[in-house]
């Protein structure tokens, strides 16, 4: 059985909050609820609407977004939400009665070059995982029924996959020229027809790559924290539109030295270096001065 687990995030409306799970809710279809009579088809918008603050509820793909009246501050109640919701959620109960998908999912994909010429980013009109995973080969691609259809060219070296894209690395054998369209319709005809992308026990390159050790000391450690902030605020953004991902790693307090894993596109591409000394290095020292006297990666 999946175990969800809910992470509050702010929107641009103070008066909307978004809980966010680790796995999808609906497929296909966005829903929003302002009463609970609109709510029958979803028995837990229902049990949200008996909350006396709840407005209007939205149920989207991996996350619920509640809209609350002025009657409580958010800061004062969303906990409780976020525990109500995790025990709904791992009890099994449904979240959407919805019909069966039709066999085909309008979906539109395209390829978009990165920074490295070994990897091409395609790109979907839709949100397609709920996390960024990372697979090196076949073997590790066992919860990814998409990623081991992918790992069946032999010209395909790795898969990085993250929000609404994938990356393909590839072998040097292969041309893009000749192998992007063949890809690109794979891929597509894959999403359309429902097909799974990644199963539910597939393990996120966050729980790969980020040891508890290391969450334990960041969550101790102010520098460190202050770094992933950085990191998630101003840079991931920025590696993402390249097809890859940066992952913070350890802060060494005696060399000031800052560790991190690139991924995807920014793994072994040949301008990581430059992006890395005069982009995350620069932009750390700037921001935390003599605490950062260099950023090493380390390839994912």
């Amino acid at each position: 059985m999946k175990e969800y687990i809910i992470t509050v995030k702010e929107t641009n409306t103070p008066a909307i909050l978004k809980f966010e799970a680790n796995h999808f809710l609906t497929t296909n279809t966005n829903y929003e609820f302002k009463n609970i009579d609109e709510a029958k088809a979803s028995p837990l918008a229902q049990q949200l609407f008996y909350l006396p603050f709840v407005k209007t509820v939205y149920i989207s793909g991996n996350f619920i977004a509640l809209e609350r009246f002025d009657i409580v501050a958010w800061e004062d109640v969303q906990n409780e939400v976020a525990q109500q919701l995790v025990e709904y959620l791992n009890s099994g109960a449904p979240v959407i009665i919805e019909e069966a998908p039709a066999t085909k999912v309008a979906i539109t994909l395209y390829a978009e070059v990165t920074p490295n010429p070994s990897v091409m980013k395609f790109v979907a009109n839709k949100k397609l995982v709920p996390a960024t995973f990372e697979f090196k080969n076949i073997d590790e691609a066992q919860d990814s029924e998409l990623a081991k259809a992918l790992f069946h060219f032999p010209f395909v070296k790795e898969v990085f996959m993250d929000e609404n894209y994938i990356s393909v690395m590839k072998y040097e054998v292969a041309d893009w020229n000749d192998i992007t369209m063949e890809l690109r319709e794979m891929i597509r005809v894959h999403i359309a027809e429902g097909k799974e992308i990644v199963s539910a026990q597939a393990e996120t390159t966050q729980s790969n790559k980020n040891p508890e050790k290391q969450a334990a000391i960041a969550s101790d450690d102010e520098t460190s924290q202050q770094i992933i902030q950085i990191l998630e605020e101003y840079v991931k953004p920025a590696v993402a539109m390249d097809g890859g991902n940066i992952l913070f790693q350890s802060y060494d307090e005696e060399l000031k030295t800052v560790n991190v894993i690139l991924q995807g596109a920014c793994s072994g591409c040949p301008s990581s270096t430059f992006t890395l000394k005069n982009g995350i290095e620069t932009m750390l020292k700037n921001m935390m001065g003599d605490k950062i006297h260099e950023v090493v990666a380390i390839n994912g």
